[in-house]
C-alpha cells in the first residue's frame, strides 16, 4: 500500500497522456517483494538518482522521484541516447527498406569511398563499436579540456558530424576489434539521414516523432534528441544520436515496451518484428573485455553473452553517463528506467557495467520472487511428475501429437514428421493420424490412413495438425503452415477429410479447448480456440489469442468472434467479430508459443500448456473461466529433458484425484508420443479474509465470497 501511496501523491496533479498513463499495481501483486524493492529504492536514493521507474506486467510497482523531479521533468540521456534514438531510428530506416546493417558506410558516406578502412566499414560496425573509429575521449581529460579534433568534436565547432567524418580516425581493420565510438555512432547518425533523404521524414528527429513518439502517446515536451538542435551538412539536417538526448522516465520506459512488444504498442504495428529482432540479437562482432559489460545490438546492449549473470539473457538496455539506464527484460515483463549521477563516483571509468550489475540489477533480480508470468495458483500447490526414467515412448520418429477423445472411449490424434505407431507407414508424413485406444498405463496407438489428409514435407514445409476436437461425432481440427491456420473436418474419424476455411492473420498454431468426452463436458455452447498472436508456429509470440464459436456453426467462417478484453464495469469478456480488435488472453513476451488446453472437472478449472520455444521451457498455467483471471502451476525455463515441445493434455486420461498425463515430444529420445504422468496436488482449503479495502476487491463482504484466486491480496484468519 506504500508504494501505491507514494506514486498517487507524487503525480497525482500531473497530466499524463493515455499511452504513458499505465495502471499500478503493488509489488507484490506483480510477483515482487516490497520490501526488497522499497531497499533498492532507498539505496538508490542514497546514490544520487533523481528518478527511478518500475513496470511489471504492464503496471507500474514504482515511480519515486528525488525532490525538484517529478514525472514530467525530463531527464538528460547521455549515452542511453544511443539506444533509444541512434538504434531506434536505424530500426525505423531498415523498416523502410532504405538501410541494412551489412551495407557500406561509404554508400551514404561518399567522402569514405576511397579511404582504405573507412571505405570497409559497415553500418552495423558503427553501431556495434566495431568501426575502429577513433573516440573522441583522452586520458580521462573533460571534455571541455580535449586537445584537437576531439575537443572540437564536443564543443560541437563547427558541428560535430564533419569532425566525425573526416578527421576521426580508422585505428583497426572493421569489425575486428571493439572499442567504444562516440563519433561512430555520428556516422551513424549520418548515414541513417542520408538514407532518409527524399523520404516523407527526412531526419532523425521527424522519423521518431512521427513513426514512434506520437503514436506512443510521448508529447512533445516529454521529449527532446540532439541538444535541442540540428546542423546542417550536405543538404541534410541532422541530429546528434549518441547523447544531448532529454527523456521523462515514462518516455523511456514507453520505447522500451515498444521494443519489449517487438514493434507492437496496444495492438498498433509501429516497426516490423523482424526488424526489431535484428536490432536485438546479438550482432556477432567482438565485445568490450570489461567486467560485466554485455554484448551489442545495434545500438542496444544485450544480456545475451550472460554477463549479468542474475538477470535473464533475454534482458537489453540502453545506457549512459551517469548510469542514466534503461532495463528490459521480456521474460520477466519488466521495464526499469533510472536516472540521475554516477552510481560509482569513487570508481574509474571502466567499472561502469560492474556498479549497475552490483548496484541495480542484482538486488533488483533478487526482489523478484516470483518469474512466471502469472502469480502462483491458489487451487493446486505443486505438480508432481514422475521420474523421468518412467517415461513411455510409442511412435518414435514422430512428434506433434494434437489428441482429443471420443464418443466411442477413443481417442484421435494427428502426428508430424514421422511414420506413426507400429507397423509404420511406408514413407516419412508431415501430417498423419491414429486411433490411442486404452488408459496411459496400457494404450495402443494404430495408425489411420487418409488419402484426403495425408501429407508430405518436413518442418514448416510440410502441413502439420495444431488442435484437435471431437464435437457431436464430427472431428475438427485445425492445420498448420498453410501460410496461416485452416480449419479442416472429418464425418468419419480421420479417415477423410474437407477444408472449412483459412484465417488470413495470426492464429499460426492454434488449439482447441477440449472438454470431455464427445465435447460432452462443455459449460456452454462455444467451442474455443487458442493460439499465439502470430503466424508461425515456429516462432514464440508476447500473447495468446481467444476465439469461439456456436458449436452448431463450427465450419462457418463467419460464425466466429474474437476476444477483445474484459468489460472494465463488469469483468465480462467481450467479442467481436472484427478480427482487427482481438486482445491477448494471456500475455508472456516472447515466449508465446505452440498452445493445449483442457478442462478439469475435479478442479473445475481450465488447464493451458504453453510451450515457450522449442528448448524444453513450458508453463501449466489454470483459470476459472477461458478468458482467465489466470494462475500459475508449473512453469519452467528448462525441465532437464532436452529440446522438448508440444505439451499435449489428454482429456480422456485425467483423474478425479488430481492425476493426469502430459503428452510431448522433442528431440531425441523423446521425438516420439511421450507419455509422462502427474500430480496435481491441491492447496488445502483455508479461511481466508480480505487485507484491502472493498474498493480493491468488491466481491466479498466481511470474508472473501469467493475464491482468493479472484481476491489474491489476502490473509488469513
Amino acid at each position: 500500500m506504500l508504494f501505491g501511496l507514494l506514486i498517487l501523491l507524487l503525480c497525482a496533479d500531473l497530466p499524463a497522456t493515455p499511452a504513458l498513463d499505465w495502471p499500478r499495481a503493488e509489488p507484490g501483486e506483480v510477483g515482487i517483494d516490497a520490501a526488497k524493492l522499497e531497499a533498492l529504492r532507498q539505496t538508490l536514493a542514497d546514490s544520487r538518482t533523481t528518478a527511478l521507474l518500475v513496470v511489471r506486467r504492464g503496471k507500474i510497482v514504482l515511480e519515486w522521484y528525488a525532490p525538484g523531479h517529478n514525472a514530467l521533468r525530463k531527464q538528460g540521456t547521455a549515452s542511453l541516447a544511443k539506444a533509444v534514438v541512434g538504434g531506434v531510428s536505424l530500426m525505423l530506416a531498415m523498416d523502410q527498406g532504405l538501410i541494412r546493417p551489412d551495407d557500406l558506410a561509404s554508400r551514404y558516406i561518399s567522402s569514405w569511398r576511397d579511404d582504405p578502412r573507412k571505405s570497409r566499414i559497415q553500418i552495423q560496425h558503427l553501431a556495434t563499436h566495431t568501426s575502429g573509429i577513433e573516440d573522441a575521449e583522452q586520458d580521462g581529460l573533460a571534455h571541455d579540456r580535449l586537445p584537437g579534433w576531439k575537443g572540437a568534436f564536443w564543443r560541437r565547432d563547427p558541428d560535430p558530424f564533419s569532425i566525425a567524418l573526416r578527421d576521426a580516425p580508422a585505428l583497426f581493420a572493421p569489425g575486428t576489434e571493439y572499442a567504444y565510438s562516440t563519433p561512430g555512432m555520428a556516422a551513424l547518425a549520418y548515414a541513417v539521414t542520408a538514407s532518409l533523404k527524399g523520404s516523407p521524414q527526412p531526419d532523425i528527429k521527424e522519423l521518431l516523432r512521427v513513426r514512434v513518439m506520437e503514436p506512443l502517446g510521448v508529447a512533445e515536451p516529454e521529449w527532446s534528441i540532439g541538444y535541442g538542435r540540428s546542423y546542417e551538412l550536405g543538404g541534410l539536417q541532422i541530429y546528434a544520436n549518441w547523447g544531448g538526448g532529454a527523456f521523462t522516465p515514462r518516455a523511456v520506459a514507453a520505447v522500451g515496451a515498444l521494443m519489449l512488444e517487438r514493434g507492437t504498442r496496444q495492438g498498433r504495428l509501429l516497426i516490423a518484428r523482424r526488424v526489431v529482432e535484428e536490432g536485438l540479437r546479438p550482432a556477432g562482432l567482438p565485445d568490450s573485455k570489461e567486467k560485466y559489460a554485455p554484448t551489442s545490438g545495434l545500438g542496444w546492449w544485450l544480456n545475451a553473452n550472460g554477463a549479468w549473470p542474475e538477470v535473464p539473457r533475454d534482458a537489453f538496455a540502453g545506457a549512459g553517463a551517469g548510469h542514466q539506464f534503461l532495463l528490459v527484460v521480456p521474460s520477466l515483463d519488466l521495464i526499469v528506467v533510472r536516472n540521475g549521477q554516477a552510481l560509482n563516483p569513487e570508481a574509474r571509468a571502466r567499472a561502469f557495467w560492474e556498479a549497475l550489475a552490483t548496484r541495480l540489477m542484482q538486488p533488483l533480480m533478487d526482489a523478484i520472487v516470483d518469474r512466471a508470468p502469472y502469480p502462483p495458483s491458489q487451487v493446486v500447490e505443486t505438480v508432481e511428475f514422475e521420474p523421468a526414467a518412467s517415461i513411455r515412448c510409442e511412435a518414435i520418429d514422430s512428434d506433434n501429437w494434437p489428441i482429443t477423445w471420443a464418443a466411442d472411449g477413443e481417442q484421435y490424434a494427428s502426428y508430424g514428421d514421422g511414420w506413426g505407431f507400429e507397423p509404420r507407414t511406408e514413407r516419412k508424413l508431415s501430417m498423419g493420424f491414429a486411433r490411442i485406444s486404452g488408459q496411459a498405463d496400457d494404450f495402443r496407438g494404430v495408425n489411420i490412413r487418409s488419402e484426403t489428409g495425408e501429407r508430405a514435407g518436413d518442418g514448416a514445409r510440410g502441413l502439420k495438425a495444431s488442435g484437435m476436437i471431437l464435437v457431436k461425432g464430427r472431428l475438427y481440427m485445425w492445420v498448420r503452415n498453410a501460410g496461416n491456420a485452416e480449419l479442416w473436418v472429418s464425418h468419419d474419424m480421420a479417415k477423410s477429410w474437407k477444408t472449412c476455411f483459412k484465417f488470413q492473420e495470426s492464429f499460426g498454431s492454434p488449439s482447441f479447448l477440449n472438454f470431455g468426452r464427445d465435447y460432452s463436458g462443455a459449460r456452454d455452447g462455444y467451442v474455443y480456440t487458442y493460439s499465439q498472436q502470430g503466424g508461425s508456429a515456429y516462432e514464440s509470440d508476447n500473447g495468446l489469442l481467444l476465439v469461439r464459436v456456436p458449436v452448431e456453426r463450427v465450419e462457418e467462417r463467419s460464425a466466429w468472434e474474437f476476444f477483445s478484453g474484459l468489460d472494465a464495469s463488469a469483468g465480462r469478456p467481450v467479442w467481436t467479430a472484427d478480427l482487427s480488435h482481438r486482445h491477448d488472453v494471456f500475455r508472456y513476451p516472447w515466449n508465446c508459443q505452440r498452445v493445449d488446453a483442457v478442462y478439469h472437472p475435479g478442479l473445475k478449472r481450465f488447464l493451458l500448456a504453453l510451450g515457450y520455444g522449442h528448448t524444453g521451457g513450458w508453463g501449466l498455467y489454470e483459470a476459472p473461466e477461458p478468458w482467465g483471471p489466470w494462475a500459475t502451476v508449473f512453469h519452467t525455463a528448462n525441465w532437464g529433458l532436452g529440446g522438448t515441445h508440444g505439451y499435449r493434455l489428454p482429456a480422456k486420461w485425467i483423474g478425479s484425484d488430481g492425476a493426469m498425463v502430459l503428452i510431448f515430444s522433442g528431440v531425441k529420445p523423446y521425438d516420439a508420443f511421450c507419455v509422462r504422468r502427474m500430480v496435481l496436488k491441491r492447496r488445502a482449503a483455508r479461511t481466508a479474509r480480505c487485507a484491502l479495502p472493498t474498493a480493491h476487491c468488491p466481491l466479498r463482504t466481511a470474508h472473501c465470497a469467493l475464491p482468493t484466486a479472484h481476491c489474491p491480496l489476502t490473509t488469513d484468519d
